[in-house]
C-alpha cells in the first residue's frame, strides 16, 4: 500500500506545542504536509506560563531539524482569524484544521466559579468555532477541507469534577455533525475523536506506567487518516487510545408510542420499563 502523503497541503493544528498536538504536527510535517503550530504556551489550566523557549518554536525547530517546514502561531484560539491569517501568509491557503487546544478547570460542580466554567467554553467551544469559521470559506471556495475537532470520554460518559469539561466536549460532537452536513456539498470533511493518552493533562490522574502505554503517538496515524485526501467518513466519532480505534454510536430503545388521548404521568409509569 502507497504511503498517505499531504504533499502541498497546509495543516493548522492547535494546541501542538505539546502532547497530542505535536505529535499531529510532527507526524504530517514528515509526510509533507506544510504546518501551522498554534500553541499559546500556557499552563494546562489557561494561565500564562513563560518559558525560555516557547513551545510552539521548539516544535517547529523540531520539524524543521528533521527537513520539514513549519511556522508557529502564539495566538489563543479565540482569535481564530490571527491563526488563519498566519497561514495564509506563510502558505497561501489552508486545507486542514485540528482542533486540538484544550485546558482543564477540574472543580466538583458545588465549588464551580464562572471563571472555571467561561474560560473552557472560550478555549474549547470558543476556540473551534473561531479558528474553524476563519478557515471555512477558504475550504468552501476551493471545495477542499478537513477538520477535525477533539471530544472527549468525559462528554460522552459524563465525568466527576468536570461538568464543565464534559459539556464542553460533547458540544464539539455537535458541532462536528452539523458541520460534516453543512460541508458535503463543498468537499469538507468534518470529523470527532476522543482520544485517550498520556499529556500533560492527564498527568495527575494517570500513573506513570498506565501514561507509558498511551503514547501520543499512537493516536496520531489516526488523526493523520481523517485528515488525508482518502478519509471516507465525515460526521462520525471515535474513541481510541494505545492502538484500539472504534466508532461511537448513539442507541435508542424501542420506545413506547402512547395514545396521546391517554398520555397521562401514570401512563407513562405504568410503562416505564418499555420506555427505557
Amino acid at each position: 500500500m502507497s504511503e498517505l502523503r499531504f504533499d502541498g497541503k497546509v495543516a493548522i493544528i492547535t494546541g501542538a506545542g505539546n502532547g497530542l498536538g505535536r505529535a499531529y504536527a510532527l507526524l504530517l510535517a514528515s509526510r509533507g504536509a506544510k504546518v501551522v503550530v498554534n500553541d499559546l504556551g500556557g499552563s494546562v489550566t489557561g494561565d500564562a506560563k513563560g518559558s525560555a523557549v516557547h513551545a510552539a518554536d521548539a516544535v517547529v525547530e523540531e520539524i524543521k531539524k528533521a527537513g520539514g517546514v513549519a511556522v508557529a502561531n502564539k495566538d489563543s484560539v479565540e482569535f481564530g482569524d490571527k491563526i488563519v491569517k498566519t497561514a495564509v501568509d506563510a502558505f497561501g491557503t489552508v486545507d486542514i484544521v485540528i482542533n486540538n487546544a484544550g485546558i482543564l478547570r477540574d472543580v466538583s460542580f458545588q465549588k464551580m466559579s464562572d471563571l472555571d466554567w467561561d474560560l473552557i467554553m472560550k478555549v474549547h467551544l470558543k476556540g473551534a468555532f473561531s479558528v474553524t469559521r476563519a478557515a471555512w470559506n477558504i475550504m468552501r471556495e476551493k471545495q477542499y477541507g478537513r477538520i477535525l475537532n477533539t471530544g472527549s470520554s468525559a462528554g460522552i460518559y459524563g465525568s466527576f469534577g468536570q461538568v464543565n469539561y464534559s459539556t464542553a466536549k460533547l458540544g464539539l460532537w455537535g458541532f462536528t455533525q452539523s458541520l460534516a452536513k453543512e460541508g458535503e456539498k463543498r468537499n469538507i470533511k468534518v470529523n470527532c475523536i476522543a482520544p485517550l493518552a498520556g499529556t500533560r493533562m492527564t498527568e495527575s490522574v494517570l500513573p506513570k506506567e498506565v501514561s507509558e502505554t498511551l503514547k501520543p503517538e499512537f493516536v496520531a496515524p489516526f488523526v493523520a487518516f481523517l485528515v488525508h485526501d482518502s478519509v471516507p467518513e465525515s460526521g462520525a466519532l471515535y474513541e481510541l487510545g494505545a492502538g484500539y480505534i472504534a466508532k461511537q454510536r448513539w442507541n435508542r430503545s424501542e420506545g413506547v408510542q402512547f395514545d396521546t388521548d391517554k398520555l397521562t404521568p401514570e401512563a407513562i409509569k405504568s410503562k416505564w420499563d418499555q420506555v427505557n
